[in-house]
């Protein structure tokens, strides 16, 4: 009986142990690649009508891209204002941010990657253009749902090559 002492010992703490520590308990987005507020990089007033939880994911509605005057329109804006930048870069630039039930813009968030989609940093002149003209596009549509208009991602990619805006997707 002895031998089986510390045995018993350890188990009955083990089991009386009522405390959580919640400080390593770990909170987790609803989905992969939900965009969290984060007050160094979005606007304070910007709401969401139906808080975090409700945002529409782009595949979740299937009707294409939202934009007044579709891509085309899109494709013009950076035609006509990307200045390329000669840095000899090239690879893939996503911008995803959220659209609210107003047709606000907020949120933006870059991930770039080379033409291996290895993770890449750009030059700040490239990435810092697409942002502020992808800012500047006011013409997202809003969805309706059953009862009332809804939030939802969005995203661009640019394909880069040797600084040059090659390809604008979806």
């Amino acid at each position: 009986m002895l031998k089986f002492l510390p045995h018993i010992i350890i188990l009955f703490l083990v089991a009386c142990s009522t405390e959580k520590s919640t400080s390593s308990r770990q909170e987790y987005l609803r989905w992969v690649g939900d965009i969290e507020y984060t007050p160094e990089f979005d606007k304070p007033d910007f709401e969401l009508c139906h808080g975090d939880s409700s945002v529409n994911q782009y595949f979740n509605f299937g009707q294409g891209l939202q934009y007044e005057g579709e891509k085309r329109a899109i494709l013009e804006k950076f035609e006509n204002e990307y200045r390329p930048v000669k840095s000899g870069e090239s690879g893939l630039v996503r911008i995803r941010f959220i659209v609210n039930c107003k047709g606000e813009t907020d949120r933006f968030r870059i991930i770039a990657m080379d033409n291996e989609y290895k993770e890449k940093e750009f030059d700040s002149r490239i990435t810092n253009q697409l942002l502020h003209l992808t800012k500047q596009l006011n013409g997202w549509r809003i969805l309706p749902n059953i009862q009332e208009a809804r939030d939802y991602y969005q995203y661009l990619i640019f394909k880069i090559e040797n600084g040059n805006i090659v390809e604008i997707l979806p």
